[in-house]
């Protein structure tokens, strides 16, 4: 059976750090990751246990502040195509009811 792959956000828990640090210990070569499609790092749990002591947790406050600015940020990231979709349906909807009267 495989082991399912951790996301960074997972992985940041996982460790106790922030996003922003896994990332950087992943660009060191800290922390072990797979790229999917070039784009998306994903972790698996056997290897951040090997590397686990060589990392320090930050307090468990700084890991659950996300300021207004990264919630949006990650609002619009996974709901961009719907946000997309919603506005191309209204301004033909727009134009469908001003073209016909």
């Amino acid at each position: 059976m495989r082991e399912k792959l951790l996301t960074v956000r997972e992985t940041a828990q996982y460790l106790g750090v922030t996003e922003g640090e896994v990332i950087d210990l992943t660009e060191k070569g800290t922390i072990p990751a797979y790229k999917v499609g070039g784009v998306y790092l994903r972790y698996t749990k056997e290897q951040l246990d090997t590397v686990r002591h060589k990392i320090k947790p930050v307090s468990q406050e700084e890991l659950t502040r996300y300021s207004i600015f990264e919630k949006l940020g990650d609002f619009f990231y996974y709901n961009d195509f719907y946000i997309f979709s919603l506005l191309i349906i209204s301004l033909l909807i727009f134009l469908i009811l001003n073209f016909n009267l």
